[in-house]
């Protein structure tokens, strides 16, 4: 069974690099000044690509759903947290809602309980590295590697193997695709979200989701404190209007997995299937 998007041995930065260098040198027996040009493009490629990761330049990344339902997928980035995590479960349960949880490493292992309440509610569970350090992709792919393997080791203990790894902030890097072929997980991102900034920014966040909502979307959303009681009740309740509002524009939410076609992690009896295959 191939679960790896990854298996890939070109991206479209192999690509692009190709073609920029063959671009400059037939340009160097016209003029050697316009060598330059498609050279200095795919330098200013690599530096964009990393904040658009939905192009896929660096690496394949799952960014929407293939179902070709009107239908979304809701994943929460940055938890668990006790402060928080355990009130968008009860309403994610009353709205019967299957969401996706991409943990980081450290919560976590601080907080065990809730990684098994998550489960047992039926969620997934993907890998949002270890610390949730905002300037990971600017380190070597060693970092990254522990980075991502700590988080899987981590999570492993809970009886699932993640297959799905969300960078945080969403940005990539050259050096992340090796990483993630190596440990037989995929890059997923999203399609639709708030700007939100790890709930720092929740002012109108429901008005902002719906208001980009198309099918298909993978929305991102968080599930951390986001400052206080009044803001805390504030967020809670915007969560609530944009679960409502998904349903009164006539969508369905899809638990992720079903949204991409592809699984979003595997049980520990899912890996023996596998081995046994």
């Amino acid at each position: 069974m191939n679960l790896h998007l990854t298996d890939f041995y070109f991206s479209y930065a192999h690509l692009v690099g190709f073609v920029s260098f063959a671009a400059a040198v037939l340009l160097c027996f016209i003029d050697v000044q316009l060598s330059v040009v498609p050279l200095a493009i795919f330098l200013l490629l690599c530096v964009v690509a990393p904040f658009l990761p939905r192009f896929s330049f660096f690496l394949p990344t799952v960014s929407k759903g293939t179902s070709g339902k009107k239908a979304v997928a809701i994943t929460f980035d940055d938890g668990p947290d006790p402060r928080s995590t355990p009130a968008l479960l009860r309403l994610l349960l009353k709205y019967q809602v299957q969401g996706t949880f991409f943990a980081t490493g450290e919560k976590a292992s601080h907080h065990p309980e809730l990684i098994m309440e998550i489960l047992s509610l039926g969620h997934s569970i993907g890998n949002h590295s270890y610390g949730h350090d905002n300037f990971i992709m600017l380190k070597g792919a060693k970092a990254l590697m522990k980075e991502i393997q700590s988080t899987q080791d981590i999570l492993g203990k809970f009886g699932i193997t993640p297959l799905a790894f969300r960078p945080p902030v969403g940005i990539t890097n050259p050096r992340l695709w090796k990483v993630l072929r190596k440990l037989g997980i995929y890059n997923v991102s999203f399609s639709c979200r708030a700007m939100d900034a790890g709930n720092r920014w929740i002012q109108n966040l429901s008005k902002k989701i719906l208001k980009r909502l198309r099918p298909d979307d993978i929305i991102a959303l968080h599930d951390i404190w986001p400052g206080d009681e009044t803001l805390f009740s504030y967020w809670l309740d915007e969560i609530e209007l944009i679960l409502s509002g998904v349903r009164e524009r006539g969508f369905s939410v899809y638990p992720l997995s079903q949204l991409i076609g592809r699984p979003v992690m595997l049980t520990e009896n899912e890996n023996d299937t596998l081995k046994q295959d």
